[in-house]
Order: C-alpha cells, then sequence, then structure tokens
C-alpha cells in the first residue's frame, strides 16, 4: 500500500517506520531534513512538503500538533488534498476538538476522500512499537480502506462507531486524565521532596501502592533522571487541556480539576519551559519553594 505521513514527531515516525516493516510504500513529509534523512534510512522516502508527496497514495496519516496544522497540510497552498486521487483515505491522529474533525471530514467526504478521525494514545514506546491504542470513527469504508495502516501501527483499535468526530471525543476524554495524571504526579513528587523523601525511593514506593498511575510510573522516571528532552511537551498539554476546557464551556460543564492542571501548564509554559518534557510542570512547584530536583548526569 502506498501511504503518506505527514510529521514525522514521536508519534509519527514510530508509525512510519512500522508501516515500512509492514512492506508498505512509505511517503513521509517533514520540514525537517534530519528526520526525513532517518526516515530514507529505514526504506521510506521523504518529502518537505506535503503537495510534493507522490500522486497515487492511498492512505495519507497526519500526525501534526493542532488542528489548524492538520488543515493547511490537506488544504492549505502547499496542501495535499487537491492531490490525493477519489477513495483515499485520510487518517487524522491528530488531538482536535470534535467539532473541528466533523468540519475536516466534511471538507475532505466533498473532495471525494474518506477520513478516520483516529487519534492515538501510548507513547513513544507505543508509536515505536506499532502498539498504539487508536481510538477511530468513520465510515465502514473509511475502516476498511484505513485498514492496513492500523494493523501496522496499533496494538487495540477502538472502533467508535461511523460518525466523525467521536474519536476526538473519547480522545478529549483521555487528555483530561493524563494532563491531571502528570499535573498531579509532579505535585506528588515536588511535596514529597520538600519534606525530605529521597525522590528515588518515593517513586519506588508509590510505584507499587494506591496512588500510582500509568503517567507516574511513566513521566516521574524523565523527573528522576533530570531529563527534559520532550518526548511529549508542556505545550502539549496548554493546547490539549485547552480543548478540554472549550468543550466544556460549549456543553456548560464544570471541570475545576483539569482547569487546575491547565494553569499549572500554563504556569510552566510562561516561565519558559513550555517546550520542555510535560514531566517538568514540576518546576512551578520548584520555582514556588525552591526544591532542589534531580540532575541529569553529566555525560
Amino acid at each position: 500500500m502506498r501511504v503518506g505521513v505527514i510529521g514525522l514527531g514521536t508519534m509519527g515516525m514510530g508509525a512510519a517506520r512500522n508501516l515500512v516493516k509492514a512492506g508498505h510504500e512509505v511517503h513521509g513529509c517533514d520540514l525537517r531534513e534530519a528526520v526525513r534523512a532517518e526516515l530514507i534510512a529505514a526504506g521510506g522516502h521523504g518529502a518537505a512538503r506535503a503537495c510534493d508527496l507522490l500522486g497515487g497514495l492511498e492512505a495519507v496519516v497526519v500526525f501534526v500538533v493542532n488542528a489548524a496544522q492538520a488543515e493547511a497540510v490537506l488544504f492549505g497552498q502547499e496542501g495535499c488534498a487537491a492531490r490525493l486521487d477519489p477513495g483515499c483515505v485520510v487518517l487524522c491522529c491528530t488531538t482536535m476538538a470534535p467539532e473541528a474533525a466533523r468540519a475536516l471530514g466534511a471538507r475532505l467526504e466533498s473532495a471525494g476522500l474518506l477520513m478516520l478521525d483516529a487519534p492515538v494514545s501510548g507513547g513513544k514506546v507505543a508509536a515505536d512499537g506499532g502498539t498504539m491504542t487508536v481510538m477511530a470513527s468513520g465510515s465502514p469504508a473509511a475502516f476498511a480502506r484505513a485498514q492496513p495502516v492500523l494493523d501496522a501501527v496499533s496494538g487495540k483499535l477502538w472502533r467508535l462507531g461511523d460518525a466523525v468526530g467521536v474519536g476526538s471525543t473519547v480522545k478529549m476524554v483521555n487528555q483530561l486524565l493524563a494532563g491531571v495524571h502528570i499535573a498531579t504526579a509532579a505535585e506528588a513528587m515536588a511535596l514529597g521532596i520538600r519534606a525530605g523523601a529521597d525522590p528515588q525511593t518515593l517513586f519506588d514506593v508509590i510505584s507499587t501502592s494506591a496512588g500510582s498511575s500509568w503517567m507516574f510510573q511513566n513521566r516521574v522516571p524523565h523527573i528522576l533522571a533530570g531529563d527534559d528532552t520532550p518526548l511529549s511537551s508542556v505545550n502539549i498539554f496548554v493546547k490539549d487541556l485547552g480543548i478540554v476546557l472549550d468543550q466544556a464551556r460549549a456543553l456548560t460543564f464544570p471541570l475545576p480539576m483539569a482547569s487546575a492542571a491547565h494553569q499549572l501548564f500554563l504556569a510552566a509554559a510562561a516561565a519558559g519551559h513550555g517546550g520542555r518534557d510535560d514531566a517538568f510542570v514540576i518546576r512551578v512547584w520548584q520555582a514556588l519553594a525552591g526544591i532542589a530536583l534531580p540532575e541529569k548526569a553529566k555525560e
């Protein structure tokens, strides 16, 4: 199958490499020459702009940051939608508001294209391993066309119905929990450090106790290693929790926990940490309480 992958970041690169391993002809799109070279070395092909992707694509997987970028790579001046053949399926894996997904789906449908609203979860490990959770909704035709791609990149596929927007709704709820759990994990570690607990011991104990969570076990090791290299950045949760809160306002639905977490990520971004790993929202407490965080080992 000839597949385009737009956005070769943490998740997109993992998906592209697994598509290559599954025997597909993969054409990746990213502005960064270094990541295009990485995909080419793995057996794929590279293009800097979506409009430069090879013709005859049967599926396009979109892994950009937000709805505006998704619209731009598909329908913007350098977008690829006009070059896609009728019946090509677009798997939109970008986290976006449900109404944005529905609008994009309608526009793709009017162009004779299929859309699968298919946000993903699992982080870099799942992306690299081809075991991402995919929360997908779309027509039976879109699912059928996209199945070879889904088989290559996912460990768990949730078929959430025929209506575009349901996948994004479920991902929105996931991001509410993920953001709150990361912020709470950072708060808990900061409190323990301030009270004099050894950070590594604290992590080891909580990881085997009732207070643990997937995010606690996944993100706190970044803090312990002092490594703020962004696998998922603070800015991602400024955006994603913003989507959550916008939707809640539209529904007149209170979200006090998500609101508090959003403010913490905003505070970290305002302090200059927006591009760093999301676990380093803990630097908000470092600034407030003067706690000493573990430092990265010198190479």
